[in-house]
């Protein structure tokens, strides 16, 4: 990778500090409202930008997932006094900036109930254990959430063999390559924002929420995208997308119909940032291709869900037929809408260069530390 990318990189991120910390300045001064929105916007816009002044497959990557969208929504959010940037009136600036960037969720404990009759009510057993943040705030660890070390270290393992296949990619056919980028995908990311977590428990003593819940194990569409699969995503989109059109149109059509236009509307517009994300990857023109993926997706969801108040449990397939069909149609759907864009933009070429980049980078250094070993071993 050219130091030239390593520089673009610290300059993107310096000018997001920057622009943040306008924004929580901005948050102290301005009330919520129109006003604050006004302050906010240029910031938005910047946010959209930004990511096109890098090249790096992973780096333009991830700062377009965390910056161009989820970052733009939670200031949007903010702008209006919701969303996780207004969840504490007095969040103290490290927080703002790393709540702002990351999928952060901070978790409340409820206030505990008075003393009465000499007991002290509550809801403590809830969790695991709990301690003061700087500001006072209580920071929750829910330990059962958090997988263990051998199941990120399984799952590096297995990203590990996935990017050594890449130097065979002649001899194996493509749809087998479309199936091993799905998992690269899926293990890169988890990888990545898991170790985004770490770090930021332990500088920060915050909770980040976990991405992903074994999205392999879905039952369902609806299991797939609501409760599995990139879940900081699901949970932003909610507020700013789902409950506004839901309100907006429930007068007006009634909640049943209202609901499925709201499954709609949030599949659009995730639509949409996927479709901003793909272009910063490879500054070619939209094929609405991946559009198509995620409409197809909302009709099928909305079509799942009546069909099953239509049901109302009294029949369904076994659960291990439930998950087959619904990884079976992702994939599917996956191979014909959404990952033909990666070979228009050249994604995965551009990956493998960049591992091998990095390979030849730390070769050696390994080769040191190898030589290192062995005459310490000698001695």
């Amino acid at each position: 990778m050219e130091d030239g990318e390593m520089q673009n990189v610290m300059k993107v991120w310096l000018s997001i500090s920057v622009s943040l910390t306008y924004c929580y300045i901005i948050g102290k001064m301005s009330p919520k409202g129109f006003t604050r929105l006004l302050c906010v916007l240029p910031v938005v816009f910047l946010f959209l930008v930004l990511p096109l002044q890098l090249t790096s497959v992973h780096f333009g990557g991830m700062t377009s997932f965390l910056i161009a969208w989820l970052a733009n929504f939670k200031l949007l959010l903010f702008a209006f006094g919701k969303g996780p940037l207004c969840l504490d009136p007095e969040i103290s600036f490290g927080r703002f900036i790393c709540v702002a960037c990351f999928p952060i969720k901070i978790t409340q404990i409820p206030p505990r109930k008075p003393y009465q009759n000499g007991h002290r009510h509550g809801n403590g057993a809830q969790t695991s254990h709990s301690k003061n943040g700087q500001d006072g705030r209580k920071i929750v660890s829910k330990k059962g959430n958090h997988k263990s070390f051998l199941n990120y270290a399984t799952k590096g393992l297995l990203l590990a063999m996935l990017i050594a296949t890449y130097d065979y990619t002649d001899s194996i056919h493509p749809k087998i390559m479309w199936l091993l980028y799905c998992f690269h995908i899926y293990f890169f990311l988890e990888i990545f924002l898991a170790m985004v977590a770490y770090m930021v428990r332990i500088l920060l003593g915050l909770e980040l929420e976990p991405q992903f819940n074994d999205p392999y194990l879905s039952t369902s569409l609806q299991d797939f995208w609501g409760r599995r699969w990139n879940l900081m995503v699901t949970s932003i989109l909610r507020p700013i997308a789902y409950e506004p059109i839901l309100n907006t149109c429930k007068n007006l059509i009634g909640v049943k119909l209202a609901q499925g236009m709201a499954i709609l509307g949030t599949f659009g517009v995730s639509a949409l940032m996927h479709e901003l994300i793909f272009y910063h990857l490879g500054r070619v023109r939209p094929t609405w291709e991946i559009t198509w993926f995620f409409l197809l997706h909302g009709v099928c969801l909305t079509a799942e869900i009546a069909l099953k108040k239509a049901v109302n449990g009294r029949w369904q397939f076994p659960r291990p037929m439930q998950t087959i069909l619904t990884i079976g149609f992702v994939i599917a759907t996956g191979f014909w809408l959404f990952f033909p864009p990666f070979v228009v933009c050249k994604a995965v070429d551009r990956a493998i260069e960049e591992y091998a980049a990095v390979r030849q980078y730390l070769k050696p250094c390994v080769q040191f530390l190898l030589g290192f070993v062995n005459r310490s071993s000698g001695l």
